[in-house]
């Protein structure tokens, strides 16, 4: 640790990136100079350059009239092409930062942090904490199929000198949210779960700390208990719990998760320079014990950081019903809010404040082994950032009041008619909201020249239609159609499929368009760019669960349900 003032001033931190050169450079006021970050992307090492090249800065002037020339054909001259040289090069090199931190900040506010790895050097790889969940998740960073991310918020409040409750809380899943990004990363949708919502919590093998597996027995749903939030600490639950839990509740696979506590709160929103919110009334969130946030804000615009954004995203006891729901509200726009931050001008060309942001997003971490590293995270970022904002909706899991309780409703249940119609949008990739870009380029693969039936090649799957629909449809294919290079491929590998795909390679679109035109398939249903690799050199038809029989038309997504309350990562809007 360098010291300043008598503070203690982590090494990190006394190296500033300068944004006239590209160049890590020591902060003025440190003292003696620690090691420099690593700077990978940089080939030259940019410590010792920098360090050279501020010496040469430093160095006087020649004067006027003086024995060395000053004329272009002189040193000074000379000098003066080389410094111009120097600028036009850190003027790229400056731009390239700048893009390349643009490209992840989108996917750090999606999924609570991960783009401040994404702006970070392999000296931070460290500040990463890691748990590994088994199979509970997937050891890739990124796929070529929707990707789910569970955020959790722990309530931990070790650290916290004993605000917010029990100082010696191991802390559970206070907020979450399973955030669904779409196969072709048109749209995403976050859904958050109540935590007081009562379900239950399957078997869980948790990975011990000598490298044994223990497995957490499960509880199963009753009356009052268990509820969400014990899915993690309850009984030594690790992340990997509140992740089975979720696809046993969802039947959504979940690939990653990424835990943050109260501290990544305040010091991330504190990074961006705080994130304005709106009350539609004011708030005073003490209740008649003492206890709650003990916010104070006025109805109207706002800005919080800090530990006043901390108290913003716990507060509940002064909405209307003073529940966990309304406070869920508060956190959608907060969250909906710090988007709009991070995509701002102001944040993206600000390196120090990105330097800030990073430094903090990585020592509030812990994820999963899958995505345990800069170079991983930094995958996953760039693959979230295809994501436009206008298209990211935040929702919430719909649920109703317990009925074993009563009128003193503490807990709440699954919505039984509702949230099963939400689910299957997920699992469609069904957006809630509109998406026109996406929908109108999808709809161009079905436009185009038609291949013979003669010429059509697909190997044919059942991968949830009725027992013997690949049979009944290769007949039909080859007898009706005159598809005669049709092959059953019998049942297809993997989970049930919801929907009928065709996947084919660029140089077949035309094989697929003429099948889609016969089998009736919307142009969503049309997966280009891939190879069919089960079946060789053929296109792949997997016949999905609304596969009705032959020569009924398949038809497209349904619409997305509703009645589900939503917000919008585009738009600003007032709570409370």
């Amino acid at each position: 640790m360098g010291t300043r003032g008598g503070r203690n001033i982590d090494p990190a931190d006394q190296w500033v990136l300068d944004p006239v050169t590209g160049e890590y450079r020591l902060r003025e006021g440190t003292g003696d100079a620690p090691a420099a970050p690593a700077t990978p992307t940089v080939p030259e090492q940019g410590g010792r350059r920098a360090r050279r090249e501020g010496s040469r800065r430093s160095a006087p002037e020649p004067e006027e009239g003086g024995t060395k020339g000053t004329g272009d054909g002189g040193a000074g001259g000379r000098a003066r092409r080389r410094g111009a040289g120097r600028a036009r090069k850190a003027k790229r090199s400056t731009k390239r930062k700048v893009l390349m931190w643009t490209a992840g900040t989108l996917g750090f506010v999606l999924v609570a942090g991960t783009t401040g790895a994404y702006l970070l050097y392999r000296h931070f790889n460290g500040n990463i904490s890691t748990v590994d969940v088994g199979s509970a998740g997937s050891k890739n960073a990124t796929s070529d199929d929707a990707v789910n991310i569970l955020v959790i918020g722990t309530d931990s409040r070790i650290g916290l000198g004993g605000k917010y409750g029990d100082a010696g809380s191991v802390g559970h899943a206070d907020t979450t949210i399973l955030f669904h990004v779409a196969k072709d990363r048109s749209n995403a949708t976050a859904m958050s779960i109540p935590r007081d919502m009562v379900t239950g919590i399957p078997d869980c093998p948790t990975k011990q700390k000598d490298g044994s597996v223990r497995t957490v027995k499960g509880t199963p749903k009753a009356m009052y208990s268990p509820r969400f939030n014990e899915s993690l600490g309850q009984a030594g639950r690790d992340p990997g719990c509140t992740m089975r839990t979720v696809t046993a509740l969802t039947g959504l696979p979940v690939d990653h998760f990424i835990l943050v506590n109260f501290e990544a709160v305040k010091t991330l929103s504190t990074a961006v320079g705080g994130v304005p919110i709106c009350l539609t009334h004011a708030i005073d969130d003490t209740d008649e014990r003492g206890q709650g946030s003990h916010l104070q804000l006025p109805a109207g615009p706002h800005t919080v950081q800090g530990e006043q954004a901390l108290q913003f995203v716990r507060t509940r006891h002064s909405l209307k019903n003073g529940s966990d729901l309304d406070r869920i509200d508060l956190q959608k726009q907060f969250l909906g809010s710090m988007i709009r931050r991070m995509k701002s001008g102001n944040t993206l060309s600000d390196p120090r404040k990105l330097f800030k942001l990073a430094n903090a997003a990585t020592k509030s971490l812990t994820v999963d082994t899958g995505i345990g590293g800069v170079d991983k995270l930094t995958a996953l970022a760039k693959d979230l950032n295809q994501v436009d904002p206008e298209h990211i909706t935040f929702t919430t899991l719909p649920v109703v009041d317990n009925p074993a309780e009563g009128k003193n409703h503490r807990t709440v249940v699954v919505d039984g008619t509702r949230a099963p119609a939400l689910f299957s949008a997920l699992k469609n990739d069904i957006s809630l909201t509109e998406v026109a870009k996406k929908s109108k380029a999808s709809d161009a693969r079905l436009k185009g020249p038609k291949a013979d039936p003669s010429r059509i090649r697909v190997t044919v799957y059942n991968g949830g239609g009725p027992q013997g629909s690949a049979g009944t449809t290769l007949e039909w294919l080859q007898n009706t159609e005159g598809v005669s290079h049709s092959t059953n491929g019998g049942n297809a590998p993997g989970a049930r499929q919801e929907r009928t795909t065709l996947a084919y390679r660029p140089d077949q679109a035309d094989q697929a368009r003429a099948l889609a035109a016969m089998m009736g398939l919307s142009a969503s249903a049309l997966h280009p760019g891939t190879d069919g690799s089960r079946a060789g050199s053929d296109m792949t038809l997997t016949l999905g669960g609304d596969f009705k029989g032959p020569g009924v038309p398949v038809t497209g997504p349904a619409k997305p349900p509703a009645d589900v309350p939503q917000s919008h990562a585009d738009k600003k809007e007032c709570v409370g």
